[in-house]
C-alpha cells in the first residue's frame, strides 16, 4: 500500500504559458511503488518551468537507476526512495551517485514514507542530499515548489558550469593569440563564455571590419560563430548565411548604431577610426536574460584585440617578405633569380618538422632560412658569376661569405637574427670535419646548420646555375645517399630519401620563376 498521500489544499489559477522550445527538464523518480510514480506524473503533468515542460523518466529500484544514469547524464533533478531491495537503499544510492558517479549538479530530493528508518536530521547531515520529504506530508503544492526550486537551483549550476567551462577554452587559447589563425578560436571562446554568462540560447556571429583608406575598401571578417552560424569561411560576403542576416550586420555598419528587437541583438563598435566590429545574437529562446552592457564590454575588447593583433599580423608579414626579398636580392647578384630561398626555407621547415623539433625552432629556421648566404653580398661579381669550379684565391674569397654573412647577423640582438648568424656560418660545414671556415665536425656543427647544409645543397642541384644544368632527380638522390657521414649527417639524407616525392613537390610549387621552362 502506498503511503504517498495528498492532503486537501485550495486549488490556484494556472498560469498558462506557450512553450517556447521543444526542450524539457527531465526528471528521475526512482521508487519502488508503482503508484507513486503515477501520482508524481499526473501532478507535474501541466508544470513548465523557465519555458520548459518537464519529462518523468521511471526507475523502479536503485539497480535500475544507476542503469540509466550511467548512459544519461541529462537529469536536472531525482526524487528518491529510501526503502526499496535493501532499507537504506535510497541512502546508498545518493552514495553512489555523488561519489563514484561524480555527478554533483543533480539535484537529489529524499522521500521516504518510513521516517523512522532515515531520521531527517541525520540524513541530511550525512548524505549530499538537496532536500528531504516524508510521503505522508508532501502535497501537490509542495512538491511543484520541490521541482521549481530544484530546477532553479540546477539551472545556476549548470550557468556557472559552463561559464567556467568557457572560461577554460578561453584560457587555453590566450596563448595561441599571436598566431592569426588561432584568432578565431580565441573569439569562438569568448563568445560562448559571453552567452554562458548571460543564460541565453543564442546562435551569434562576431563581424570585424577594417576600413582601407587609400583604396577606400573594406572587408568584414568572421572572428567568431555559434550555434547555426558556424562556418568555415572568414569572410561575410562569401560565407552560406542568410542574405537577410547580412543585410542586418551591414545596415548596422552603416548606421554605427545598435539594433535589437524580439529576434536579435546587433551591437556596433569603433574600435578606432579605420576600424569597426559587429556582434550579431540571435535569440533561439527568449531574451530576458540578455544584458547588451555585458554583449558591449566582450564586443570592445574583441575589437580592440582584433586591431591590435591585425596590425601586429602585417608587422611580422612585412619582416618575414623583407627576410625573403633581402636573400633574393643575393641570389640576384648571383645572376639565380629563382625561388631558391623561399624553396630552402620551407625545405628547412619540413626536414625540422620530421625531425621532431619544437615549434618554435621549427618557425625560427624558417625565418632564417633566406638570410643563410647573406656574407655574398661582398663577394665580387666576377666570381659569383664565374662559369666552372672555384680555385686559389677566387675560391678563398668565396669561402669568406660565410664568415661575412654571420658578422653581420650577429650584430643583431634578436633570438632569429642569431640563428641566422649560425646558419649563414656553420652550412657549409661537413659531417665528417672537411667543410669550412672552422673545419667543425659531428655535433660540433648547430643543428640548424646541419639541416641548411643539405637542405641548400638538394635544392641547388635541382636548379639551373650559372655554372651547371638541374640535375635529375635520381642523380640528386645518388649524390645525397653517397654523401652520408661525409658531407652531411646521415639522419638528414635518410629523411629526405624516405620522403622524396614530398620534398620534389616543394620545387613544383614554388618554380623558378625566370627559368623558361617554368
Amino acid at each position: 500500500m502506498s503511503n504517498f498521500i495528498f492532503q486537501d489544499e485550495v486549488d490556484e489559477e494556472a498560469n498558462e504559458q506557450q512553450s517556447k522550445t521543444d526542450k524539457f527538464w527531465r526528471i528521475l523518480v526512482i521508487d519502488d511503488d508503482e503508484s507513486v510514480h503515477q501520482v508524481t506524473k499526473l501532478v507535474l503533468a501541466d508544470a513548465e518551468i523557465e519555458h520548459r515542460r518537464l519529462e518523468i523518466v521511471s526507475a523502479f529500484s536503485s539497480k535500475q537507476a544507476k542503469e540509466i544514469m550511467l548512459n544519461d547524464n541529462s537529469f536536472c533533478m531525482a526524487f528518491v526512495d529510501v526503502v526499496m531491495e535493501t532499507d537504506h537503499a535510497g541512502l546508498e544510492l545518493v552514495e553512489w551517485i555523488r561519489k563514484e558517479h561524480k555527478n554533483q549538479s543533480i539535484r537529489l530530493v529524499l522521500r521516504t514514507g518510513q521516517a523512522g528508518s532515515a531520521p531527517e536530521a541525520k540524513v541530511i547531515k550525512e548524505f549530499d542530499i538537496n532536500d528531504y520529504k516524508e510521503k505522508t506530508d508532501f502535497t501537490a503544492n509542495k512538491m511543484i515548489t520541490t521541482v521549481y526550486a530544484s530546477i532553479r537551483a540546477y539551472r545556476d549550476i549548470m550557468t556557472i558550469q559552463r561559464s567556467l567551462d568557457a572560461f577554460k577554452m578561453l584560457i587555453e587559447a590566450t596563448h595561441d593569440l599571436l598566431k592569426i589563425n588561432q584568432l578565431k578560436n580565441f573569439g569562438s571562446a569568448a563568445l560562448n563564455h559571453l552567452l554562458a554568462l548571460m543564460n541565453v540560447e543564442s546562435s551569434a556571429l562576431y563581424i570585424a571590419r577594417t576600413q582601407i583608406d587609400f583604396a577606400k575598401k573594406s572587408t568584414s571578417s568572421i572572428i567568431a560563430c555559434t550555434g547555426k552560424y558556424v562556418c568555415e569561411s572568414d569572410s561575410l560576403e562569401a560565407s552560406d548565411i542568410d542574405e537577410q542576416v547580412k543585410a542586418r550586420i551591414m545596415k548596422v555598419f552603416i548606421d554605427k548604431t545598435h539594433y535589437r528587437d524580439e529576434t536579435c541583438f546587433v551591437g556596433f563598435y569603433q574600435a578606432s577610426k579605420n576600424a569597426a566590429s559587429v556582434l550579431y545574437i540571435e535569440f533561439e529562446d527568449d531574451n530576458e536574460h540578455f544584458k547588451a552592457n555585458l554583449a558591449e564590454l566582450f564586443a570592445t575588447n574583441v575589437a580592440l584585440i582584433l586591431e591590435s593583433l591585425t596590425k601586429q599580423q602585417e608587422i611580422e608579414k612585412t619582416q618575414k617578405e623583407l627576410l625573403f626579398i633581402v636573400g633574393e636580392a643575393v641570389e640576384a647578384r648571383s645572376k639565380e633569380t629563382g625561388a631558391h630561398v623561399r624553396r630552402v626555407a620551407i625545405i628547412c621547415d619540413m626536414l625540422a618538422k620530421k625531425l621532431g623539433l619544437e615549434e618554435s625552432f621549427v618557425e625560427a629556421i624558417r625565418l632564417a632560412a633566406p638570410l643563410h648566404d647573406l656574407g655574398k653580398i661582398a663577394i665580387p661579381e666576377h666570381i659569383l658569376h664565374k662559369p666552372g669550379k672555384l680555385e686559389g684565391e677566387d675560391w678563398e674569397i668565396m669561402q669568406s661569405h660565410a664568415q661575412i654573412g654571420a658578422d653581420i647577423l650577429e650584430k643583431s640582438t634578436v633570438s632569429v637574427s642569431k640563428l641566422a648568424a649560425r646558419l649563414a656560418n656553420f652550412h657549409h660545414e661537413n659531417w665528417d670535419g672537411s667543410g669550412y671556415p672552422n673545419g667543425l665536425k659531428g655535433e660540433e656543427i648547430p643543428i640548424e646548420a646541419r639541416i641548411m647544409a643539405v637542405a641548400d645543397v638538394f635544392d641547388a642541384l635541382g636548379s639551373k646555375r650559372c655554372y651547371k644544368k638541374p640535375w635529375s632527380d635520381q642523380r640528386i638522390k645518388e649524390f645525397l645517399l653517397a654523401q652520408r657521414d661525409i658531407k652531411f649527417e646521415a639522419k638528414m639524407v635518410n629523411i629526405i630519401v624516405e620522403n622524396f616525392d614530398e620534398f620534389l613537390q616543394i620545387r613544383i610549387d614554388y618554380p623558378d620563376y625566370a627559368d623558361p621552362d617554368h
